[in-house]
């Protein structure tokens, strides 16, 4: 079975005249995507592949997570993420090659939710809260 895992990039800072695409995190962000990534290696959550959109703030949170993980997995910076409908991202994911059994998408809301949501049908209302 394949696994797909959304991680939504850490908290971003909103400084004045920066345009969305080059929004770095925030401290609170700073501090949390290294927890993250810890987490994905306690839990032996380890992709094959990640896919970073190419957004500062996704781009700072791989970087921060990364170095968590006993091995760095393959990484392709893929445009398509950034902004992405769930259309989009269904896309990106199905062309994705047979052999990665683990992918990781790093990008933003509310198309990894709505994709989350889509994915998850009328599963555990339970686990739908919790995700």
């Amino acid at each position: 079975m394949r696994r797909l895992m959304l991680l939504r990039h850490a908290k971003s800072h909103w400084p004045t005249g920066v345009a969305d695409r080059d929004r770095p995190l925030a401290a609170r962000g700073r501090e949390a995507a290294p927890v993250m990534g810890r987490y994905l290696a306690d839990e032996l959550l380890l992709p094959d592949l990640v896919l970073v959109s190419p957004a500062k703030r996704t781009v700072e949170t791989w970087e921060m997570v990364a170095p968590m993980l006993p091995e760095k997995p393959a990484t392709q910076y893929e445009p398509r993420i950034y902004e992405a409908k769930v259309e989009r991202l269904l896309d990106v994911v199905q062309e994705v090659e047979g052999d990665v059994r683990t992918l990781l998408l790093i990008g933003h809301n509310p198309g990894f939710e709505e994709l989350a949501h889509l994915l998850t049908g009328h599963g555990d209302r339970y686990a739908a809260a919790r995700m």
